[in-house]
């Protein structure tokens, strides 16, 4: 394991450090000294590109990883996000003499625990591969680890441990909270996908969460003939999610499905605290009565009752558009530093919230906003602990689902219904009632104690005995600034009429002495007035970008979408 380990070690380092280099070099021209390169959208695109070419050529962890890293804008600029989403985890399966050894170590001979077994597989990919079979007269779905995967995943993995201080050096300290959590969350995420054993119960919960709702469809397990690295389900044909042309001539009512995919996502993380975390279009389905078809919960989650509680006043707080109150949600959820600029972040909300709605947002607006970050856009206080990682991942591919299959959805509407309908906006009231309650009370209690302790602080002043301590505060260093350009002008000036006294008085090295001094102060007080270019960025993911680009494109909105088939099944 360790020589395979140092190995890929050595493989993955030749792959991606042409681009730590160049993403050193971004942040001092010169690696030691200079300032910071000015890098152009089309610069990061190509890099992109370059980096999720050597993600498919190592294979199958780091195709999962590139998956994982397509849904986290805390660690990657748009367009790196904007390449990953495009992955595609197909792979052509193993040999089914292969195949036929897992299942056989685990269950015992097909021919005699199957009546019938097709060997090709209906889906290939990095972890697993999908077999359709017969028990017992009924069709089912037969999910198998890919032979051989374990030993190179523990592989890589090791090696994403050890490339993590390196990646340290070359990143800013911004993004290293982010950059951790994320190494925590797809170590945890990929051993936790190929644990069919888990994945089976993952099932069955949610399943049974959803067995009154029969616009929701979630195959069964097959107990009896489900293991670790087998899992055995009933098999659920249906047409893939994101074929509009099918789905419009079988007469799908597509504004009620994305309502009923997201109704069912807040079902999952807000009331029942265990989801399916992987909703992309070769994960979903649609029966012809339009019935939803969930499949592959290898990559699900639980959330824990404080983060329920705080997305539903994170939601009530958007359903009110109260900017105080969705930061004050996101800094209690560990997602916005405290230190924020709570007025650069409620802009910046307020212009989500607009474009959630589907509203138009006029051009100088998005200007207006993106010139009060750009100087801090790669230092933004927005970060994802690991217990909101898979969150995000669902809203943001739900997100995508829904916007195919309905442009002008409105989810901040119909998550707005849904609260309402389970009677979290009207708690939401209550607990507002009790808060101002509590604060009346407050300032009662303030406005005995405050003047006994006024009239001691006026007597003092009558008696000349009162002192104030002011400490500065220059977290800029804007002081430490002037006060080396104050010393550097008084030495250049210095120096100056030095130079001139010794030109005349003096021999010519000691007035070249002189000079070289005089140049050197000048350029150090040249220096320290320059200042770093501010990083312009552009508007990538509000919805209007999306639908412009959606025009350009002859692809459409599908486009953006990885057809991970990993698992997952359909009768296209």
């Amino acid at each position: 394991m360790n020589l395979r380990a140092y190995w890929r070690f050595l493989v993955v380092a030749r792959h991606f450090l042409p681009l730590l280099v160049a993403y050193a070099r971004d942040r001092k021209r010169f690696f030691v000294v200079g300032s910071s390169r000015r890098v152009t959208p089309e610069q990061r695109r190509k890099r992109a590109q370059q980096l999720l070419d050597s993600l498919l050529t190592l294979g199958p962890t780091f195709i999962k990883l590139g998956q994982i890293l397509s849904t986290r804008p805390d660690v990657l600029p748009p367009e790196y996000i904007e390449e990953f989403s495009k992955l595609q985890d197909r792979v052509p399966p193993a040999d089914w003499d292969e195949a036929r050894v897992v299942i056989e170590d685990e269950l015992g001979s097909v021919d005699d625990r199957f009546d019938e077994f097709e060997t090709e597989a209906i889906s290939g990919a990095s972890l697993g591969q999908v077999y359709l079979a017969e028990v017992d007269g009924e069709k089912v779905a037969v999910k198998i680890r890919r032979p051989g995967i374990e030993t190179l995943v523990e592989a890589d993995l090791r090696v994403v441990r050890w490339s993590l201080p390196l990646l340290m050096y070359f990143i800013d300290d911004s993004r290293s909270f982010s950059l951790e959590t994320l190494a925590d969350e797809f170590s945890k995420t990929i051993r936790e996908e190929m644990d069919y054993q888990r994945e089976g119960r993952m099932l069955t919960e949610i399943r049974e969460n959803f067995r009154d709702n029969d616009r929701i469809c979630i195959p069964k397990v097959k107990e009896s003939h489900s293991t670790q690295r087998v899992l055995t389900m009933e098999y659920v044909p249906g047409t893939k999610i994101n074929d509009i042309d099918s789905l419009d001539a079988g007469g799908i009512d597509r504004t009620e499905l994305a309502e009923t995919l997201q109704r069912a996502y807040l079902q999952m993380i807000i009331d029942d605290g265990v989801f399916h975390a992987d909703p992309h279009p070769g994960n979903l389905a649609v029966q012809d009565d339009g019935t939803l078809v969930f499949y592959d919960f290898g990559m699900s989650g639980r959330v824990d009752p404080f983060v329920q509680d705080k997305i539903i006043d994170f939601y009530a707080a958007v359903a009110d558009q109260d900017i105080d109150a969705i930061l004050d949600a996101l800094i209690e959820m560990g997602t916005l530093s405290p230190e924020a600029d709570r007025q650069v972040m409620g802009d910046v909300m307020e212009l989500a919230i607009a474009d959630a709605r589907g509203e138009d947002i006029e051009q100088y607006r998005v200007q207006q906003i993106i010139q009060q970050v750009e100087d801090t856009i790669y230092e933004f206080p927005l970060r994802l602990p690991a217990n909101l990682a898979l969150v995000l991942r669902v809203a943001t591919v739900v997100e995508g689902v829904c916007v195919t299959l309905d442009e002008d959805f409105d989810f901040i509407g119909v998550a707005t219904d849904y609260l309402r309908e389970e009677g979290y906006l009207a708690e939401g009231v209550r607990n507002f009632i009790e808060d101002r309650a509590t604060e009346v009370s407050d300032a009662t209690r303030s406005a005995v104690r405050i003047p006994p302790k006024l009239e001691s602080a006026l007597d003092r002043v009558e008696r000349e005995d009162f002192r104030v301590q002011a400490d500065i505060e220059d977290s800029d260093g804007l002081l430490a600034t002037m006060t080396k350009r104050l010393i550097l002008g008084m030495l250049l000036a210095s120096t100056l009429f030095s130079t001139a006294f010794l030109y005349t008085q003096a021999s010519l090295p000691a007035t070249g002495v002189g000079i070289a001094g005089t140049v050197g102060l000048s350029l150090a007080l040249w220096w320290s007035f320059r200042t770093k270019k501010a990083v312009r960025a552009k508007p990538q993911f509000t919805r209007q970008s999306m639908r412009e680009q959606d025009r350009e494109s002859p692809g459409g909105l599908n486009t953006s979408f990885g057809e991970d088939t990993d698992d997952a099944y359909s009768g296209d």
